[in-house]
């Protein structure tokens, strides 16, 4: 077995990123469990027990929270840094682009992409005078799927995705690897709030009610079918052990049907396909005639 690693996850507090870091801690790594809610943090650390778990509070929004996070990571390491940084910190709102309001945008950019880009320049100079280390950052299959309702979310995603790819080939030759781990549906807290949002524009009287109100039926379907965290929090595992993990992982592996299929059928196909799944099919939005 490979040396424990030190390891610093966002967003632990809730699903993935918490399953992930007491998973990792059950393995014999050190984690730093890090996240916006004292209160919820102490619960992660009171689940850990014994584990060799430490949590403190990061908010990636906040550059002083993040200055504060590196000086704590240096303190509690006696200067040695991180082997792997894990940004798992996210979330999505989803609704119509047409409605989407500006604050709501800018929020979901804010966390999901510019946090984790503060994340990555803060703790990678470390790394590349080490000469070693790893930085594993949770992506979705929507950043290489797009769907319907979900279009902002997407988009970061999609960035995510090309910072990644971008960042792996700049910090190779440091001896840095860069991952990106590609969750589908997860049964985690991170539904509630997609359902939260969804419902929020189906309470609305527009022209896309009919479809947020099919797109709740598609999320309760999803969600109920959905695995645990705890595939993701292995995927992650996995890269944390290997010497040289791969660019990209696909968890649950059955997504990568999902994938395929986008890229395969003709584009018109597959927009027919979800429009008619999302209810923005013609039929689905014209109201009945009445009388």
């Amino acid at each position: 077995m490979s040396r424990p690693s030190t390891v610093l996850v966002t967003g632990a507090t809730t699903g993935i990123g918490r399953e992930t870091a007491l998973h990792l801690a059950r393995l014999g790594h050190r984690v730093f469990a890090t996240g916006r809610k004292a209160d919820v943090l102490a619960e992660v650390q009171a689940e850990a027990g014994d584990l060799p778990l430490e949590t403190f509070l990061l908010d990636v929004n906040d550059h002083a929270s993040i200055d504060a996070a590196v000086a704590e990571v240096d303190k509690r390491t006696d200067g040695a840094g991180l082997d792997v940084l894990v940004n798992n910190a996210g979330y999505g709102n989803m609704a119509p682009m047409e409605l989407i309001t500006d604050e709501d945008l800018r929020a979901m950019f804010e966390t999901n992409v510019f946090g984790l880009v503060r994340l990555c320049q803060r703790f990678l100079p470390s790394m590349r005078a080490r000469g070693s280390g790893k930085i594993v950052n949770v992506s979705s299959v929507v950043g290489k799927v797009v769907f319907p309702l979900q279009g902002i979310y997407c988009a970061t995603k999609h960035a995510v995705e090309a910072l990644t790819d971008s960042l792996r080939m700049e910090v190779a030759s440091f001896g840095v690897h860069v991952t990106l781990v590609e969750p589908g549906a997860i049964a985690t807290e991170f539904g509630n709030t997609a359902t939260s949002t969804v419902s929020k524009y189906e309470s609305m009287d527009s022209p896309y009610k009919p479809a947020a109100r099919k797109y709740l039926q598609v999320l309760d379907d999803q969600y109920k079918k959905a695995p645990g965290p705890q595939c993701i929090a292995k995927t992650v595992a996995k890269i944390v052990r290997k010497r040289r993990p791969a660019p990209r992982y696909v968890s649950p592996r059955y997504n990568r049907v999902v994938i395929w299929l986008s890229r395969w059928l003709p584009t018109r196909w597959w927009d027919g396909i979800l429009r008619k799944v999302m209810g923005l099919d013609r039929k689905s939005l014209t109201p009945p005639r009445q009388g």
